[in-house]
């Protein structure tokens, strides 16, 4: 579904925070689309800022991901519903929702054999081409509006994008009540991926990161452990000393939370995981980067591919949302 300005609905502006240039936004209107028989229009309560926004606001590009054209940012999002399609029977008028950002083909082979987070012609709030929902309504696919429980807020409903990138990394790694988990970065990914694997069971968690501060944060999120580590890559062999002793072994599973350059970051995870054990890519960073996969390899560490921003399932939204319900997390 495009989300390209076309008419106007009901007479009424609808606002938007428009990204026009480097670290300029604008607030301009934003024509929506007639509503759909499958759609919903939602009026946006909350919406979180990702560092993926960051990039796009500093730089006009995240990774491969370039913004060539005025685009409305923001993906992280709550909201209340105002109208929906003639054909919508899951939604009324006045649910809270919570907004699964990706819409998907449901053509191709991927989406027909239920992968639709890998679709090739996913569209994704915020990423562009694509404009996102920092406005004051959005339209969006009926069956992607997921509905609070009535002890969630809409500003947590809103961290339910970020909250599912951890339970998608967990869910990928297989995390459970024996696997001892290292997470490199403890910015909100780092921690909201610290909170799902506690979720999940896992028994002993360490993050290490770069700012005391952050630290300090995730000791009380709940961290098993926390060390600070440098940025020079000739510290990794102590710094995974420190890890060992910290975790009482070596470690099952890492994630590497990192936006940022990669190469001491992903050193470290490889490096301090255990052989046979797992190296989740969770931070979306640059484009390349130079990491020691040969000797990973020898040791048959299996290296993930990253699991954040558009490859998620909405089951992951779903578990989120139950877990919410159930004071899990």
């Amino acid at each position: 579904m495009s989300r390209e300005n076309k008419t106007e609905e009901d007479g009424k502006e609808n606002m938007a925070a428009w990204l026009v240039g480097i670290k300029t936004l604008r607030i301009q209107p934003y024509t929506l689309l007639p509503l759909g028989p499958h759609d919903a229009k939602i009026r946006i309560k909350a919406v979180g800022i990702c560092g993926s926004d960051v990039h796009h606001f500093k730089h006009m590009r995240c990774a491969n991901f370039v913004v060539k054209k005025p685009m409305v940012i923001g993906h992280e999002c709550a909201g209340v519903v105002e109208e929906v399609g003639s054909q919508v029977k899951s939604l009324t008028v006045g649910d809270r929702v919570a907004l699964e950002p990706g819409i998907s083909c449901g053509r191709c082979n991927s989406c027909r054999v239920g992968c639709y987070n890998l679709c090739s012609e996913m569209k994704f709030f915020g990423s562009p081409p694509t404009n996102g929902s920092l406005a004051t309504m959005v339209l969006h696919p009926a069956n992607l509006c997921f509905k609070l429980p009535n002890n969630v807020s809409l500003e947590e409903g809103a961290m339910c994008e970020p909250l599912s990138v951890g339970v998608h990394a967990c869910r990928r790694a297989n995390i459970g009540p024996e696997t001892k988990v290292l997470i490199v970065g403890a910015g909100p990914i780092g921690l909201v991926s610290m909170l799902a694997a506690r979720a999940f069971g896992a028994p002993k968690i360490v993050m290490v990161d770069i700012d005391d501060c952050r630290l300090s944060f995730a000791k009380k999120l709940g961290a098993d452990g926390t060390i600070l580590v440098s940025t020079k890559i000739e510290d990794v062999q102590d710094e995974v000393i420190q890890i060992e002793n910290a975790i009482g072994t070596r470690v099952d599973v890492s994630f590497d939370c990192v936006g940022m350059d990669k190469t001491k970051t992903m050193t470290t995870a490889l490096s301090a995981t255990r052989a046979g054990g797992k190296v989740c890519l969770v931070g979306l960073a640059q484009s390349q980067m130079n990491i020691p996969l040969t000797p990973a390899a020898a040791r048959h560490i299996q290296v993930q591919e990253y699991v954040a921003t558009l490859h998620r399932l909405l089951k992951d939204w779903q578990d989120r949302c139950e877990a919410s319900h159930n004071s899990q997390i």
